[in-house]
């Protein structure tokens, strides 16, 4: 088999900061002997989350088996994940902004047996639902637990009570049509209606600006999606929650923002 060196467009402080959780991990375990130091792993789940490196190729690159970097990479993940802000912690930093940009992405995945509820009509796709909170300069500030993809928008952001706790908070938040009758701080376009089949000149008006400060939200949807393992999910979807929390953390450590 064929190798090459490959880089992970990442900072250090990132594989610093993976590493020292992992090196933490290991002294409480008193773990005595592993097949890669603590820096090599956090290397190793880097790989796999940044540059969407399947485990086979993990396990060459790195002179191990495909069965210890599963092992490896999903620890690593999931010591990530435990120091992810939920939203009741995320609130208290949105409550601060100016105002937020609320959207909804959809995670390819791979059919699964019981596919149906996976299935979005929208993206015409299986997929996983997740809403992301940004701020106004398009920065990515928060991400909800993954739920299926037939789930709407506006239900998923009703079921992780985002729209009930930016309300709360006073926060002004703008969102696509997706969202229309969230009422609250919410603030969605204009839709064209049966009764009402042409927007005035002031509606059409008010949709661009709110179209071009809408747009900025996209951005943080796009960093999201940096992360290559969220191109297309290969796992059980049900572990999809535990990837986007670690991503996040990974990625406010890397922007160093909000790092815990």
């Amino acid at each position: 088999m064929l190798s090459y060196p490959a880089t992970i467009p990442l900072s250090s402080r990132t594989l610093n900061h993976l590493a020292e959780r992992i090196r933490g991990h290991r002294k409480q375990r008193r773990s005595r002997w592993r097949r890669l130091n603590p820096g090599r792993q956090a290397l190793l789940a880097l790989a796999h989350l940044r540059n969407g490196d399947t485990y086979t190729r993990l396990a060459a690159g790195f002179e191990i088996g495909v069965a210890t970097a599963w092992r490896y990479v999903q620890e690593a993940i999931a010591l990530l994940a435990t120091a992810a802000a939920d939203l009741a912690t995320a609130m208290e930093r949105i409550r601060r902004l100016a105002y937020a940009i609320l959207d909804g992405t959809l995670i390819p995945i791979d059919r699964v047996a019981d596919q149906r509820p996976y299935y979005s009509g929208k993206h015409k796709h299986h997929g996983v639902n997740v809403q992301v909170i940004a701020d106004a300069a398009g920065r990515l500030v928060w991400a909800s637990p993954a739920l299926p993809g037939s789930v709407h928008d506006l239900t998923a952001a009703r079921t992780h009570g985002i729209i009930e706790a930016l309300t709360r908070a006073d926060v002004m938040t703008f969102a696509d049509k997706g969202y229309q009758g969230a009422r609250g701080s919410v603030r969605t376009p204009f839709k064209r209606r049966r009764f009402r089949p042409k927007l005035s000149r002031r509606q059409q008006a008010v949709n661009r600006a709110h179209a071009k400060i809408r747009a900025r939200g996209e951005r943080a949807i796009a960093t999201l999606k940096t992360w290559k393992i969220l191109n297309k999910l290969r796992c059980c979807p049900r572990r999809a929650t535990t990837i986007v929390q670690a991503i996040l953390v990974l990625h406010h450590v890397e922007a160093n923002r909000y790092a815990a």
